[in-house]
């Protein structure tokens, strides 16, 4: 495979379909894109920590910041921001899940010893990225251009990846900020194709009365999940388009210095693009350029209920050699 160490091409042409879960709907949209086609590395390729760095904005999970996250503790609730998962989920294609329970060797018989025990496992078959989930820095690129300047072929064989991996993440804790976007915007809940912009993200804050600092987790909930649960449940609207970050609310995050920015879709982004002809930009913006996680599909609707907007954010994932994406369930604690 040819390396690429420039922005993406000029003249190619982007296919995206989408599905979703049962209902199959299909989105397909051709996508015209160009760039420059420098052949020298991008000027983001070293970034703050330099070329060798895989851990990206969690560098900036210091001993301090944590004490400080911890501090924000003062009645020990805990909510769980991970949404529950199925086969049915909506998720972007072509991803998806089954599971299958088993009582390995134990058919026609009592189990094992004299006292006859038996158990369940269970045989997970599927797409890590999906549902609940973190991008790590492996994910996103500009034409094979990955986080520190890597290409494809340096760090991406099918095997797993070689560096980049979230076996190098320890996990993430620290400050948590949320951002109803919803009730700043005065709806129930926030359309697709709605961009938060830098000004919004700034009122929204300003209006929340809290402020966004260097290494926070920045969520944001647009209330999109009642598309799955809610009164008049949508899955195929849920699926298809989103509200999200821009453009320009992703530069503003990055400027801060925040360590991860999440929220209540599937792809944390807006979509459709502000820019006819863009594809997922704002996930350009935040990993390979400036090294920061995306969190998808948070349920912060419970924060938002009780008014939550500062608490203590606590992520812990699976460590598997190589991954790409995880599965996963945030703790934010007041």
């Amino acid at each position: 495979m040819q390396k690429h160490t420039s922005g993406i091409r000029a003249d190619r042409r982007w296919k995206t379909s989408f599905g979703v879960g049962a209902a199959g709907l299909m989105l397909v949209a051709s996508l015209g894109v160009a760039s420059a086609q420098d052949s020298s590395a991008p000027d983001w390729a070293e970034g703050r920590w330099g070329a060798d760095d895989e851990l990206g904005a969690a560098n900036l999970m210091t001993d301090e910041r944590v004490k400080l996250a911890a501090e924000l503790v003062t009645e020990g609730k805990v909510y769980s921001l991970g949404m529950i998962v199925g086969t049915d989920t909506p998720a972007f294609p072509p991803r998806s899940l089954s599971l299958t329970v088993l009582q390995p060797g134990q058919n026609g018989n009592s189990g094992l010893g004299d006292n006859a025990f038996t158990y369940n496992d269970d045989i997970f078959m599927g797409w890590l990225g999906i549902g609940p989930q973190i991008d790590g820095l492996g994910h996103a690129g500009v034409d094979h251009v990955y986080y520190g300047g890597r290409t494809y072929d340096d760090f991406a064989p099918a095997s797993g990846l070689t560096e980049l991996g979230l076996e190098k993440l320890p996990g993430l804790v620290g400050r948590g900020v949320m951002l109803d976007m919803a009730a700043y915007f005065g709806v129930d809940m926030v359309l697709e194709g709605t961009a938060y912009t830098a000004d919004d993200i700034r009122g929204a804050a300003k209006a929340q009365g809290v402020e966004l600092r260097e290494g926070d987790v920045v969520l944001f909930n647009s209330n999109w999940m009642d598309l799955l649960d809610g009164d008049a449940p949508d899955p195929v609207r849920f699926g298809a388009l989103e509200p999200g970050v821009g453009v320009s609310g992703a530069e503003y995050l990055a400027e801060i210095g925040v360590m991860a920015v999440g929220a209540d879709t599937w792809g944390m982004e807006v979509v459709p693009a502000e820019t006819e002809g863009e594809a997922f930009r704002v996930h350009q913006i935040l990993q390979p350029e400036h090294g920061i996680y995306i969190l998808e599909n948070m349920d912060t609707r419970a924060l938002a209920d009780d008014g939550v907007h500062e608490f203590l954010f606590v992520l812990g994932h699976a460590r598997i050699q190589g991954a790409v994406q995880m599965i996963i369930n945030p703790i934010a604690i007041r």
